[in-house]
């Protein structure tokens, strides 16, 4: 009986234990909205790859899997992350950020503004911790879907991704 009392309680004591280690959405979410709002006022990221239209940096391990009008794939590892981009809009401009939440409803909506630039962060809870993850700069906007413990850290590569993004000028 008594290695059974034992057993238990130790059962009940690993459940605490591991309940305490795993985020809760809105601690991470608050977690996000620091990161992201720090990154987005620090100055950008020097570019390290380009297209026709634009540079952009990207962090280690990051690799270009395709580039389409207005969409490059991105790959780390196993996860995939889309960056949109529409090379009329600045950065400054709420055009895109209108269109995203236009179409579907976020858990959470964080807009940022500063130094001419506008900025914003979109969480939209999918199921069993798992989220899509949205953040823009302007007319740019790079999505992927990450585990809710991972939020922050995946947000602080997508914004200084994303903050990156130097437009080349049209020539003509």
């Amino acid at each position: 009986m008594r290695k059974y009392l034992q057993a238990s309680l130790l059962c009940i004591a690993a459940l605490f234990y591991l309940s305490g280690c795993s985020a809760s959405f809105d601690e991470e979410e608050t977690e996000t909205v620091d990161v992201v709002e720090n990154a987005f006022k620090e100055e950008a990221k020097k570019p390290n790859n380009k297209t026709e239209e634009m540079e952009y940096y990207l962090p280690f391990g990051f690799e270009v899997e395709e580039e389409s009008p207005n969409n490059i794939i991105l790959k780390n590892g196993s996860k995939t992350y889309i960056l949109f981009y529409n090379p009329i809009e600045g950065q400054d401009s709420e055009v895109v950020y209108q269109s995203t939440v236009d179409q579907d409803k976020y858990d959470t909506d964080k807009v940022i503004k500063t130094d001419g630039k506008f900025g914003y962060l979109l969480v939209k809870k999918l199921e069993d911790n798992l989220n899509e993850l949205t953040i823009g700069v302007g007319g740019m906007k790079i999505t992927t879907e990450t585990k809710t413990r991972s939020l922050s850290s995946e947000a602080e590569m997508m914004i200084n991704i994303v903050n990156s993004i130097k437009l080349k000028e049209n020539e003509g």
